[in-house]
């Protein structure tokens, strides 16, 4: 099934619960000795986490000393300064005595969003020597996973653990825009750091992250889940907002004549948002008369153009619309 349909017969679905957070680590997999892993490439259109490779992340001969020092670490909310010895497209490597931790692009201070893998990885090749200041985020001694964070070293020690301890599922709440990454957006919660996953940014199609948001932007979000135990907080921006698809057949009729900007063209046909969060298809045999090689010969992607509503199913979220009648 391509992209397009999978977006069209279904809204962008929530991740699972642990998936919502391996994206982060998927981004980064690699070896113990600095390798890439196969399946860095697929990061980048799947939040799939490969767990054959979880234990890239840490020594796989780490002793059981240099683990309960990490333990003590983690436990104590203190920082560690470490030096990076390795890296690849998703983040840095560094060396804790016979461990090696990880540390993800998106948990780096001011680590610029960059499309260009050449230049994402120059980035990252400059800071190997260098010593960071760091604070361990993810700890698992059985799935020797050791993550560590740059800019969580920034905050005063227990501040996290306040933040976890007062924040609530549900809340709402106002926070800073600290980071910008493929697969979602950081939020500082005042000491602690939530993440946007993509698909909680807008009902509609979103392409990436900063077509939505800018660092520094401070926003309001809901608290999807808060996870006291991992220090995670899952946070949304879409719902704030109802869902566009719970009204639609109130708000709209069959026959009913609609404007909209086509969002993208495909073999199949042409993708038409009627408002916010809200997208109708143009099925190739509705867009003209008479034959055509390919939709982008009637439709190109940013036109505004006039659909009859052909069916609408808001349970299915699905809109069918036409140009031909």
């Amino acid at each position: 099934m391509t992209t397009e349909l999978r977006q069209y017969g279904s809204s962008q679905p929530l991740p699972p619960d642990e998936g919502y957070w391996e994206a982060l680590l998927h981004e980064g997999e690699v070896a113990a000795e600095g390798d890439v892993s196969r399946k860095e490439d697929e990061f980048w259109d799947s939040y799939d986490f490969d767990e054959s490779s979880a234990s890239a992340y840490g020594a796989q001969n780490g002793s059981q000393a240099d683990w309960e020092q990490v333990q003590q670490v983690f436990d104590s909310d203190t920082t560690v300064e470490l030096r990076v010895i390795g890296h690849n497209r998703g983040g840095l490597l560094v060396e804790w005595s016979s461990l090696r931790g990880f540390i993800p692009a998106s948990q780096l201070v001011d680590f610029p969003v960059l499309a260009d893998v050449r230049e994402r990885r120059d980035h990252l090749a400059f800071r190997i020597g260098q010593t960071l200041k760091l604070r361990v985020i993810e700890l698992d001694q059985e799935q020797n996973r050791l993550i560590l964070s740059e800019r969580a070293a920034q905050v005063q020690p227990g501040t996290r653990a306040t933040v976890l301890n007062t924040i609530q599922e549900q809340d709402i709440c106002s926070g800073q825009v600290t980071n910008l990454c493929d697969f979602g957006v950081f939020v500082d919660l005042g000491g602690l750091e939530g993440l946007i996953h993509i698909s909680e940014l807008s009902w509609g199609r979103v392409g990436h992250p900063r077509d939505v948001l800018a660092r520094g932007q401070t926003i309001q979000v809901f608290v999807l889940s808060v996870d006291q135990d991992q220090g995670r907080v899952a946070l949304s921006l879409k719902r704030l907002r109802p869902d566009p698809w719970k009204t639609v057949e109130q708000r709209y009729t069959i026959g009913q004549t609609v404007e909209g900007k086509v969002t993208n063209v495909v073999d199949f046909g042409a993708f038409v948002c009627i408002e916010e969060g809200l997208e109708g298809l143009i099925h190739v045999s509705e867009l003209a008369e008479g034959h055509f090689l390919h939709p982008r010969n009637v439709v190109h992607e940013g036109e505004t153009v006039r659909a009859r509503v052909l069916n609408i199913d808001g349970r299915a979220r699905r809109l069918g619309l036409s140009l031909r009648r």
